[in-house]
């Protein structure tokens, strides 16, 4: 992993939680706090970005990360560009280092960027010019950090503390980059029961999740847990695909009203979107009185701006004078 700070200690780049310390992490997640709004309070309005042209490219479908990077970026000044692979001159061949370079030629400072592809935003660090960031919003099945971020902060604002509480991921955790940065960040802010509840298939390879206890029965999994994570199956990941019975998997692993009585009388219940409602959890358990899923999408926003905003301080110590 190259490293994701410059020589002061500042944070240059953000493709992984790997690496990142509890201090780091924790500056980030209190920047993200001064942040938030809440719906119907005004949004924040600030000139942290100002000057500074940030190119959201996203070569796979978003929602909540693609809008969130993009009203981030805006309450902070950016100048932003949206681009998506069918509007985009790779689908005539260009490679993607000849996109960046020439958007970089149009003094593009901040690269976001989705791709299907392992190892993209890593291979994008050692070839941009060293003034420009790179940020992942999605790395594959790799990693999610701002996802991991925005969950561990939701975590937070209920529970104020992360030790000693028991986290279960529950779902399709071979294939979400999501589990394996919220499960990375957890780990480094203290969380030593995390569990990973999964059918057998789509469990992740045993050198994976160190020290995350392993369940195949979604009931001992949520067993006595203070937070329940589902994750949708993803289907655009896996070569089983179309032999996969939604019904089937909702009676042995979805989350609904009997299986939630399970976990703990305060339990919070977490998605990291999009939800496929009856597949992986019901509507009765995701708009219900537990549920903070549509408080971690609030808490994306405030998220982004924060990783935003860091960078943009560590850019500005790198700009050239005019």
């Amino acid at each position: 992993m190259r490293s994701q700070t410059d020589g002061a200690g500042g944070l240059k780049h953000l493709i992984s939680l790997d690496g990142l310390t509890r201090e780091s992490i924790t500056s980030i997640l209190d920047r993200a706090e001064s942040y938030r709004r809440f719906p119907g309070q005004p949004a924040y309005e600030g000139r942290e970005l100002a000057a500074v042209t940030l190119a959201n490219l996203f070569f796979e479908p978003s929602t909540r990360t693609r809008a969130s990077f993009d009203l981030a970026s805006r309450r902070l000044g950016a100048h932003v560009l949206n681009l998506e692979m069918q509007s985009s001159s790779r689908v005539k061949g260009e490679t993607m280092l000849d996109t960046i370079y020439t958007l970089e030629a149009m003094n593009t400072d901040i690269f976001v960027i989705r791709d299907s592809e392992a190892g993209t935003p890593e291979f994008l660090i050692d070839h941009v010019a060293p003034h420009v960031s790179v940020i992942s919003a999605g790395e594959a099945h790799v990693s999610h950090p701002t996802q991991g971020l925005l969950d561990v902060l939701t975590i937070r604002a209920h529970r104020r503390r992360f030790a000693g509480l028991k986290v279960a991921i529950v779902g399709d955790i071979k294939h979400s980059r999501v589990a394996r940065s919220t499960a990375r960040a957890l780990r480094t802010l203290g969380t030593s029961d995390v569990r990973l509840v999964a059918p057998e298939s789509l469990l992740p390879a045993e050198d994976e999740f160190q020290g995350a206890l392993r369940f195949t029965r979604i009931e001992d999994g949520i067993d006595g847990a203070d937070v329940v994570m589902m994750l949708r199956i993803q289907k655009e990941r896996m070569a089983q695909a179309a032999s996969l019975d939604d019904a089937a998997y909702f009676r042995t692993f979805g989350l609904d009203a009997r299986r939630l009585k399970l976990a703990q009388p305060d339990v919070l219940v977490m998605h990291p979107g999009p939800m496929n409602r009856g597949v992986e959890i019901s509507s009765d358990v995701a708009d219900g009185p537990h549920s903070v899923i549509r408080e971690q999408v609030n808490n994306g926003v405030a998220v982004r701006m924060a990783v935003l905003a860091a960078i943009a301080a560590t850019l500005t110590r790198h700009r050239r004078p005019l």
